[in-house]
């Protein structure tokens, strides 16, 4: 399962340079390439995104012991959503070149990640529910990993709704979840791990 999602999730980032299309006129390419900057700034933003999901879907699953068809079903759905991130990306890309649409593409911007990670609530709320976890884990570090995949849910929605009326404050706030989310949290490998606070 996890080769599979790394799969999909190495293609998405894959394709997302494939929004960043060369300009023709070659006789202005300096201004050209600097006209380019919101696709480089949508391709930075997604890259680091769906490295981020892909971070924190190996933390999720190296504590299952096992996983059953419902975890296969929900990973399926989960991959779904981070395969439609690179059309999300385009879209808030072709936006900010417009001028045009900027709050309809923040919210299915952020709608796409805030998608991603309450699917990531719900796989791992069956992991905990089916008890499939290591028991190496231990309840302070499942508590931890489970507020962290709650707080996203927070924190991206707030993106999205300040982003539905300033789009640019929006896209701020759903990129000041990177730095935070990158980090380890304590507990998640094993009750004696203090790595983190």
């Amino acid at each position: 399962m996890l080769a599979f999602s790394d799969g999909v999730f190495a293609i998405a980032v894959t394709l997302l340079v494939l929004e960043i299309q060369p300009p023709h006129d070659f006789g202005n390419l300096v201004r050209g390439l600097g006209a380019l900057w919101p696709s480089y700034l949508a391709y930075t933003l997604s890259f680091l995104l769906i490295g981020q999901v892909w971070v924190n879907h190996h933390v999720m699953f190296d504590r299952a012991r096992h996983v059953d068809r419902g975890v296969l079903f929900l990973n399926t759905l989960l991959l779904m959503v981070i395969a439609f991130l690179p059309f999300s990306t385009s879209l808030l890309a072709d936006a900010l070149r417009a001028d045009q649409g900027l709050r309809a593409s923040v919210v299915v911007y952020g709608g796409t990640l805030w998608t991603a990670a309450a699917l990531f609530n719900i796989v791992w709320a069956h992991l905990r529910r089916a008890k499939l976890l290591d028991a190496s884990l231990g309840p302070v570090g499942a508590r931890a990993i489970g507020r962290r995949f709650r707080l996203a849910l927070v924190w991206i929605g707030s993106g999205i709704l300040v982003g539905a009326f300033v789009p640019i404050a929006g896209v701020a706030i759903i990129a000041a979840f990177l730095p935070a989310y990158y980090l380890p949290i304590r507990g998640e490998y094993g009750e004696n791990d203090t790595t983190a606070g």
